[in-house]
């Protein structure tokens, strides 16, 4: 065996080496393709991520919301009374009341406004997110906000500078000022950046209706984030909390993320797309690697003539085929890492490590797989007709 693939090395080897131009150009449509599956995979995670980072970042296993309104955190409508009714279910550790809704953040530099995610949380509780620079929000009313590392980054905001936001109540654009006490990681909620304020502040700096600016009722948020005592007993919280608590349902984490809008359709589309972009390469593959041995049927029957055998042929064409793929990819793939290095934070792009390793392998294997007729073909070449001297 150790022979078999030293000749077939050398045969395969010598072969590119003599004709590098020819593989060359292959090898560059191969790591064009790496280079739009690599992105598509990209492009996929950076838009998922931006439409559930801050959800699949929450330290909660439970979500409540508003009965009949299919786990869409928009439609829903909880008071807190029931924030209240759910806090004394036995094995529920924390809950955290929060409401949606967007701002515009006013740039220092006057330049155009920022628009971002308001989210409305209850200090020290449940939904509040880790902070990597200043600390956390005092009180229910306090003038504070926490900005995400996205925030950050796209309106040039540190620990101590003042914000503010325009929004809009009833028929007049309102403006309120805060102060950045707090940086968090990535939280993007709705494919926007996100700013994190005490909850009966985001009530009182949300965009309102005519009705609802004149009507002076009690807070109302969009859903109750729940972390329970024991994860894994999880499902009998749920089934407590539905059994005590009228006028409510209640989702995982993991199902909140599924029903966020465009989410699981979105995903569906890339990858798709995906699939198909790794179909093509196959076929672009095969058929160059068809034509190849439909050029050299002579020389595959002079080797077979001089006592070569079917395995050697055959794992040299495998090891051509191989090299030439992982030259192809590796250059794809440094390609993808160059342009990764010049997009700006506002395009929703993100290498995830995991995905982008599963979408080299997969590039890695549509070459032998691709390979696979002209291999069978190669070694159903019969010497004799190879040469034109069969009867």
């Amino acid at each position: 065996m150790k022979r078999v693939l030293g000749i077939s090395a050398y045969l395969a080897v010598k072969e590119i080496w003599r004709n590098r131009a020819r593989f060359l150009l292959v090898s560059l449509v191969i790591a064009l393709i790496t280079l739009l599956v690599l992105f598509i995979a990209a492009l996929g995670e950076g838009l998922g991520n931006g439409n559930r980072e801050y959800i699949s970042k929450l330290d909660a296993q439970l979500i409540a919301y508003q009965a009949k309104s299919d786990f869409l955190i928009s439609a829903s409508r909880l008071d807190r009374d029931r924030l209240a009714s759910i806090r004394r279910v036995a094995g529920v550790q924390d809950v955290g009341m929060l409401g949606t809704a967007n701002a515009n953040i006013i740039l220092p530099g006057g330049g155009e406004p920022l628009k971002a995610a308001l989210l409305g949380i209850e200090p020290g509780h449940v939904g509040e997110p880790p902070i990597v620079q200043g600390r956390p929000l005092s009180t229910k009313l306090a003038d504070e906000v926490i900005i995400d590392r996205s925030t950050a980054l796209r309106s040039g905001l540190q620990v101590g500078d003042p914000l503010r936001i325009r929004v809009t109540q009833g028929t007049r654009d309102e403006f309120y000022e805060l102060r950045v006490v707090g940086i968090s990681d990535g939280q993007q909620y709705a494919l926007q950046p996100s700013i994190f304020v005490p909850f009966f502040t985001w009530e009182q700096v949300r965009p309102k209706s005519e009705a609802e600016v004149n009507s002076g009722n009690d807070p109302v948020g969009n859903v109750i984030l729940i972390k329970v005592k024991d994860p894994a007993q999880a499902e009998s919280v749920s089934q407590r909390i539905s059994a005590q608590v009228n006028n409510i349902e209640i989702a995982t984490v993991a199902a909140a993320i599924q029903a966020l809008p465009g989410y699981s359709a979105q995903q569906s589309t890339l990858n798709t797309q995906g699939g198909f972009t790794l179909f093509i390469g196959l076929l672009v593959i095969g058929g160059f690697f068809q034509i190849q041995i439909l050029q050299k049927v002579a020389q595959i029957g002079v080797l077979k003539a001089i006592g070569t055998t079917n395995t050697i042929v055959a794992a040299t064409f495998v090891i051509q085929i191989s090299l030439v793929t992982l030259i192809g990819v590796a250059i794809g793939g440094l390609l993808s890492f160059l342009f990764s290095l010049t997009f700006p934070p506002t395009v929703p792009i993100v290498f995830n490590g995991t995905t982008s390793a599963i979408a080299i392998a997969a590039l890695l294997l549509i070459g032998p797989l691709g390979g696979l007729v002209s291999i069978r073909y190669a070694v159903r070449i019969e010497p004799l007709k190879a040469l034109g001297l069969s009867i």
